[in-house]
């Protein structure tokens, strides 16, 4: 049986949407409270038994992999000033175990073509392909987790799906297909952005993938669309005409923190439950809404 062991992060996108705060700063860093959200992405993946951590990196993303290194003059001063919990946080921030590695994307070139750049180093194991800044919060067992359970028993490709509003399918990538078990659709198309007349669903495709490594090749011969940019959901459309490909719809919640209203949905909720602070937060919410 195969195991799904690697999985890879595309975050060499230039944020835009969140300019000016993303002009020096990535937006996978952005913190949702207190942690970065590639923090979250790289915690989720660890939870669903994940080894190896390939990030797909931009000239402007040195933040990153400072993230997740050794800061040799911090720890000092924080174990100089006694403050052993926050240097707890800091050195336990991924299990020593896990392996981190970065690959620079030459140019920004689309989501494939991210994708393509790791394949040196997965080769033709499946792995996960995790957008940081679709944010999940899967509850007991997060999402990866849940689509790699499924990955085990139908040893086929697995898309993370959600139902939207029919109007809103414009903005998403679109499966087709049998619905076989409550959450489980086996796939015969897949649209990007239709339009809701044309819609084949209202089943949306959103930031997590487990991929067979049949997709490298599906890539190459993916031809480059609007922009130059090579689609990874039009290699998937190759690759379920010769393979069995299936959505899957997670249970828990999505926050769409590449926008900023779904970034700021995201910090509320995640205060309002924070161990630390969430009693004291939810206090101050409750005022707020009092004084309106």
């Amino acid at each position: 049986m195969k195991k799904v062991r690697k999985a890879v992060f595309p975050v060499a996108g230039l944020g835009t949407r969140f300019l000016p705060a993303t002009k020096a700063n990535p937006k996978e860093m952005l913190p949702i409270v207190d942690k970065p959200l590639i923090q979250y992405a790289a915690e989720e993946a660890v939870d669903a038994g994940i080894d190896t951590l390939i990030f797909i990196i931009g000239r402007n993303k040195r933040a990153i992999p400072d993230h997740f290194d050794k800061a040799y003059e911090l720890e000092a001063e924080l174990e100089a000033s006694g403050k052993l919990d926050r240097l707890a946080e800091v050195q336990h921030i991924l299990p020593p175990e896990i392996s981190c590695i970065y690959i620079r994307q030459p140019e920004a070139l689309g989501l494939g073509h991210a994708v393509l750049c790791s394949q040196a180093i997965v080769g033709d194991e499946p792995f996960a392909v995790i957008l940081a800044d679709d944010l999940i919060d899967g509850g007991d067992k997060s999402c990866l987790r849940q689509m790699v359970e499924v990955y085990e028993k139908e040893q086929s490709s697995i898309i993370g799906v959600q139902k939207v509003p029919l109007e809103d399918v414009k903005n998403y990538g679109v499966v087709a297909g049998e619905n076989i078990q409550d959450q489980l659709w086996k796939l015969s198309g897949l649209v990007e952005k239709p339009q809701p007349a044309d819609a084949p669903s209202n089943v949306a495709v959103v930031g997590r993938y487990i991929l067979e490594g049949t997709i490298f090749q599906m890539l190459k011969e993916t031809m480059p669309g609007a922009g130059g940019e090579i689609q990874l959901t039009d290699a998937i459309a190759k690759q379920l005409k010769q393979e069995s490909v299936y959505a899957y719809e997670f249970a828990g919640r999505r926050y769409d923190c590449g926008s900023k209203l779904g970034y700021l949905q995201a910090t509320l909720e995640y205060g309002l439950k924070h161990p630390e602070i969430g009693t004291a937060f939810r206090e101050y919410v409750s005022k707020m809404n009092n004084i309106k």
